[in-house]
């Protein structure tokens, strides 16, 4: 492969949608963990260490992902969205 192929909008908006699918996991992942540390009353640090370094990393990926342009920025939103929604399957399956 050549590097016009490599660096070409739909394999970048592709790579940026992976990016953001796999961002998202850990992000509601840490959401989640979050939410157990405060219902089993740890203490306020750990929460908040983990809101600011979620908060932090989503600033971060959406940044790079917008200097990218923006089909890159939208792939990478949706790959966050499509995690979202298998972050909240389990929980729509217990109503």
């Amino acid at each position: 492969m050549n590097e016009a192929v490599l660096t070409s909008l739909p394999v970048t908006a592709l790579a940026m949608a992976f990016a953001g699918l796999v961002f998202g996991l850990a992000y509601f992942r840490a959401v989640r963990w979050t939410v157990n540390l405060l219902a089993e009353d740890h203490g306020w640090m750990a929460p908040v260490g983990l809101t600011l370094a979620r908060v932090t990393g989503a600033v971060m990926l959406l940044t790079f992902m917008a200097r990218a342009g923006a089909m890159p920025l939208l792939a990478g939103f949706l790959g966050f969205l499509l995690a979202r929604m298998i972050a909240l399957r389990p929980a729509r399956r217990t109503r």
